[in-house]
């Protein structure tokens, strides 16, 4: 029941979603694709602990429902990047938010109230997954893994993704991630009870394949 222009399918630069195979379009009946390079980032700071930043227009003015689509990989810093820091793409400073792993930055930036009430689902492209060398994509590093992941928590989400990737590193034989120092902690950090985002607790978790 959505109109085809109320949908927009964007990301930081347009050059980057063309690059990715996405065909450009801005204004008419369709469906809209293009970055937020188009339309600029809001003047005015919003601010949630740790993190001040600029929100992509396109995320306050043109959109009420974000469907998050983030890929399954690797991270040098933070150890994975999937649903929750994919939202570093929302925003004019990601560079600001890397030390310390990203924690508790990807935290705090997911406590926006301008990101945390539109998000509704997260759908991880984990068809070819990355579990060395990332951000960067690193063929020799990648898989077919031949999976979507699908979540309305972004938190179970990333922890699943995570177990996923340390199972692929393992057969491998790499180290675990918190053995190289860089365990994804901002996953706890965003379940833990002054953010509440989701759950990172296996056991409250449930994965069904089909």
């Amino acid at each position: 029941g959505i109109k085809a222009g109320d949908i927009v399918v964007w990301d930081r630069d347009s050059e980057e979603l063309e690059r990715a195979g996405f065909h450009l379009s801005m204004g008419g009946s369709g469906v809209q694709c293009f970055g937020t390079d188009r339309v600029d980032y809001e003047p005015e700071l919003v601010a949630h602990g740790s993190v001040g930043t600029r929100l992509s227009r396109i995320l306050t003015q043109r959109s009420n429902v974000l469907i998050n689509v983030p890929v399954l990989k690797d991270h040098d810093g933070a150890g994975v990047t999937i649903a929750l820091k994919n939202m570093y793409g929302v925003i004019h400073n990601p560079n600001k938010y890397h030390p310390n792993g990203c924690n508790p930055y990807i935290a705090d930036l997911n406590m926006l109230p301008e990101i945390r009430t539109r998000m509704r689902l997260t759908l991880c492209d984990a068809t070819t997954a990355q579990y060395e060398g990332g951000p960067a994509y690193k063929p020799e590093y990648s898989w077919r893994h031949n999976a979507l992941i699908v979540s309305q928590d972004p938190v179970a989400l990333d922890y699943t993704g995570w177990q996923i990737i340390e199972r692929k590193r393992a057969e491998k034989g790499l180290k675990t991630l918190e053995a190289e120092g860089r365990a994804p902690h901002y996953i706890a950090t965003a379940a833990d009870a002054g953010h509440q985002l989701g759950t990172n607790d296996p056991g409250r978790i449930t994965v069904a394949e089909v």
